[in-house]
């Protein structure tokens, strides 16, 4: 296996084992745990939350990782393992396709004279890739546009890309367990293989010296 497509396999798992703990139905306590933590609330009734993740089988190649409802807020919850300066962009194209299927599942009338009363989104990126960042990052889409026309874009998408690596934001690990135990069972694996590369490397040379 090349150094590319372990690169390719260590992100998918650690993606999907986050999906697995926040995203699944039979884990909503979980989801709930982190949800309060993100945002400071005190919700208990897991049955409120919504599911309404994008599978990518619906919408040609475009899926998210983990989206809800829960009271008037809709959360889209990415988790990325390398740096993405374009989730404002991805985040938009999902909100969308959620819009569009919160219209439709509530038979409201986007063409009507009414105004639409639609959840708040909450877009969250979960990082736990090796470049360094603080523990906090806004990311933005205008930051995509020429700077000289920033300030006259009518449309501005903003992103909170949280860094879930084991020692940083530990006010939000301590808030959510199943997160902080995640993120130390993902720094135990990178020190499991640091350890076994050392080691490997050391019985590649004493294998390799000349008697």
């Amino acid at each position: 296996m090349s150094e590319i497509e372990r690169a390719i396999v260590n992100r998918e798992y650690k993606d999907r084992l986050l999906n697995f703990i926040f995203g699944s139905e039979e884990n909503r306590k979980w989801t709930l745990s982190l949800y309060n933590a993100i945002n400071h609330s005190s919700y208990e009734d897991e049955n409120e939350i919504v599911f309404n993740t994008i599978k990518e089988v619906l919408y040609l190649g475009m899926h998210n990782d983990t989206s809800f409802l829960i009271s008037d807020m809709m959360s889209v919850y990415d988790a990325q393992s390398s740096y993405n300066p374009n989730m404002p962009l991805r985040q938009l194209q999902y909100l969308g396709h959620l819009y569009e299927s919160y219209i439709t599942a509530n038979k409201l009338n986007k063409y009507g004279s009414e105004l639409l009363q639609l959840p708040v989104p909450k877009l969250v990126v979960l990082y736990n890739g090796l470049k360094e960042t603080e523990d906090e990052v806004i990311l933005r889409l205008t930051d995509s546009f020429k700077e000289a026309l920033r300030e006259k874009s009518d449309v501005e998408v903003k992103v909170s890309m949280l860094n879930i690596n084991y020692g940083h934001n530990k006010e939000l690990l301590d808030a959510c367990r199943p997160l902080g135990e995640y993120a130390w069972f993902i720094e135990k694996i990178r020190e499991y293989r640091k350890d076994y590369a050392f080691l490997n490397q050391g019985f590649k040379n004493a294998a390799n010296k000349p008697s």
